[in-house]
C-alpha cells in the first residue's frame, strides 16, 4: 500500500468522468475524494465511482489531508485559481489543458509550485499514449532523418450553444484553447522549440471567440508546421511528420493507438497499441511516477514547455485581437 497515490478531483464535469474512468485502469491510483461547488453534484459523482468523500466546495477538497494530488477539471478561466488553491494547501496538481488562459497565469503557477516543491503538470493526455511514446523514440533515433514539416488538425462540426462552454468568452471558449492546443503542443514536442515565425487566420464568430483557425509556423532552417482547429467542420484529426528519410503518420492523434512509419523503398512499420479505458490513465501514471520519484516536474511535459506553448497561443490571439473578459496578458 506504500505505493498508492491518493487522488482528488476538483470539478466533476464531463472530462472528470473520463479521467475517473481512466484512473480505474491505473495501478497504484486510488480516487478518494471529489469536490464541486455544490454538494449534490459531488455526491452524485462519488456514488457513480465509489469515491469515499464528496465535498461541496473546492476549499474543503484542497484541505483534505489524505489527498496526494488533485486533478483540476474546471473550465479554462478557473484553472489558475483552482490550481493555486490546491498548491497553497500543499497538494500536487495535474491541471487540465490549457494550463491557464495565458502564459502570464501559467508562469505564476509554475513559480508557486517550484517554491513549494510540489508536483505540477499540464494534463496534455496526448503526450502519454504508448503510440506517441513510440513516435518520440523514432524521432530520437533519427529514423526519418531530419524533420522538415509537420501537418496536424483537430476539429469537429456541429451546432453549439452560444452560451455553452465552447463558444462562451466568459468560459474561455474558442477553437484554439479547446482544440488547437493539441496540434500546437504536438508541434512543440516534435520540433523541441516554439516557432520563430507565426502566421494565422481565425474566424471570429458572433460570440467573439474563434470558431476555427489555421496556423503556419516557421522554424530555423526552413522547417514548418501547418496546423488547424475547428468547431465548424469535421477535420481529419491526424498528424503527419515528414523527414528527409521518411514520414510518420499518427491517425486520430488525440486518442492515438497507432503510429505508422514509412521509409523510402521499405515496407511500412505499424505500431499498434490499443488501450483499455479512456486513455486518461497514462497522464495519471506519469504524474504518479514523478511523485514516487520525488520529482516536481515531468520530463515529458515540463513546465517551461507549457509556458512556451501558452506564449505561442498568446501570440496567435494577439494577431486576432482576441482577449477574454478581465484578462491580463504579459
Amino acid at each position: 500500500m506504500n505505493n498508492i497515490i491518493k487522488w482528488g478531483i476538483l470539478g466533476p464535469g464531463a472530462i472528470a468522468h473520463k479521467f475517473a474512468e481512466g484512473l480505474l485502469a491505473a495501478e497504484d491510483a486510488r480516487l478518494i475524494a471529489v469536490g464541486s461547488r455544490g454538494k449534490k453534484r459531488a455526491e452524485d459523482f462519488s456514488k457513480r465511482y465509489g469515491i469515499e468523500k464528496s465535498y461541496g466546495s473546492y476549499a474543503e477538497l484542497a484541505s483534505d489531508p489524505d489527498i496526494d494530488i488533485i486533478y483540476v477539471a474546471t473550465p479554462h478561466p478557473f484553472h489558475k485559481e483552482c490550481a493555486k488553491l490546491c498548491l497553497d494547501a500543499g497538494k500536487s496538481v495535474l491541471c487540465e489543458k490549457p494550463f491557464t488562459l495565458n502564459a502570464r497565469d501559467t508562469r505564476e503557477l509554475a513559480k508557486l509550485a517550484r517554491q513549494k516543491k510540489l508536483f505540477l503538470m499540464e494534463a496534455m493526455w496526448t503526450r502519454f499514449f504508448p503510440a506517441v511514446e513510440k513516435v518520440r523514440k523514432w524521432l530520437r533515433e533519427g529514423v526519418i532523418g531530419e524533420v522538415q514539416m509537420l501537418k496536424a488538425d483537430f476539429g469537429f462540426g456541429g451546432v453549439h450553444d452560444p452560451k455553452g462552454r465552447v463558444l462562451n468568452p466568459e468560459l474561455g471558449g474558442g477553437a484554439l484553447l479547446d482544440l488547437g492546443i493539441y496540434p500546437v503542443s504536438f508541434a512543440s514536442m516534435v520540433f523541441g522549440t516554439q516557432p520563430k515565425t507565426i502566421k494565422s487566420l481565425a474566424d471570429i464568430g458572433p460570440t467573439g471567440v474563434d470558431e476555427k483557425c489555421a496556423m503556419l509556423f516557421g522554424y530555423d532552417d526552413g522547417k514548418m508546421a501547418s496546423l488547424s482547429a475547428s468547431f465548424k467542420a469535421d477535420l481529419i484529426n491526424d498528424v503527419w511528420i515528414f523527414g528527409t528519410k521518411g514520414r510518420i503518420h499518427v491517425p486520430e492523434f488525440y486518442k492515438a493507438s497507432r503510429a505508422i512509419l514509412s521509409l523510402s523503398n521499405e515496407k511500412e512499420e505499424v505500431f499498434d497499441s490499443p488501450y483499455k479505458s479512456t486513455g486518461y490513465q497514462f497522464e495519471a501514471i506519469e504524474a504518479m511516477n514523478c511523485i514516487k520519484q520525488g520529482r516536481i516536474e515531468s520530463e515529458i511535459m515540463p513546465l517551461d514547455e507549457s509556458i512556451a506553448i501558452m506564449e505561442t497561443m498568446d501570440s496567435l490571439r494577439a494577431q486576432w485581437e482576441l482577449r477574454y473578459p478581465g484578462e491580463q496578458m504579459i
